[in-house]
């Protein structure tokens, strides 16, 4: 039975993780990949009327800022910039009738460029689980080191998603309350949590797995060993009782 259920969680682990980490790469590819789905993501759109070389409505996704297309999809973006900051003033090169929140901070700045980091170094390490996670199929070692590799990429991605919650959020309420019209890109939100969850259940998963994979051999093997050493305490205690009795008796 074991035997038997190592392999089909370990497959299952396999499956969620994957899930996770395609949703990761939907979202890190937004912005930089002109077609669809991918031109459907965006973290943040706003209104930006009245704010000079700014583009009306303005998407911030993972690699540009982009414009709306008659069709509801990202269009007329900018130039893709790895780890683009969500900074107002610093994208559109101006301070012009821009929300006065984003004036004279790096809290944005620094919000978002440190998700833009932890999101990639998520990704590495899941990948990396997704190579160790073939180990789990048929060994211990290999859920318990897939399960550590998830946890860790597990950790990345939380904070990528603390982060990206945080300045998207402040971010809209920065620009609604300057009267601009701003909503969160609902679709990438829920990508990145997803795919936290995705982590969360894989990394349970894979202990589980190692966990089942201790069967009753090694359990078997320890109680073989501990009834041979009291054994063999035994005899020689019975031995050295027959000795003394021979003593005695010559004696």
């Amino acid at each position: 039975m074991v035997s038997a259920a190592r392999p089909i969680i370990g497959l299952v682990s396999l499956t969620v993780l994957a899930g996770g980490i395609l949703l990761q790469f939907l979202t890190i590819l937004s912005g930089g990949v002109k077609s669809s789905p991918l031109d459907q993501f965006y973290f943040l759109e706003t209104s930006t009327a009245g704010i000079p070389n700014a583009r009306n409505p303005s998407r911030w996704t993972f690699f540009s800022i982009c414009g709306v297309g008659s069709n509801g999809h990202n269009a007329n973006c900018g130039n893709s910039v790895p780890a683009l900051p969500f900074d107002p003033p610093r994208n559109f090169g101006t301070t012009e009738n821009v929300p006065e929140q984003f004036i004279g901070t790096h809290s944005y700045y620094y919000l978002s460029r440190f998700m833009f980091a932890f999101y990639l170094i998520a990704l590495f390490f899941a990948v990396c689980a997704l190579f160790t996670g073939l180990l789990a199929l048929c060994s211990r070692l290999g859920g318990y080191l897939s399960a550590l590799t998830t946890a860790v990429a597990l950790f990345f991605q939380t904070l990528a998603a603390a982060l990206m919650t945080a300045w998207v959020v402040k971010g809209r309420d920065a620009f609604r309350s300057a009267g601009f019209d701003a909503h969160v890109g609902v679709k990438l939100m829920a990508f990145t949590w997803t795919a936290f969850a995705c982590f969360v259940i894989a990394t349970v998963l894979f202990c589980g797995g190692g966990a089942l994979g201790r069967d009753k051999s090694s359990t078997s093997i320890m109680r073989k060993r501990s009834t041979r050493s009291s054994r063999s305490r035994g005899s020689f205690l019975d031995t050295e009782s027959q000795r003394k009795v021979k003593r005695d008796d010559y004696s």
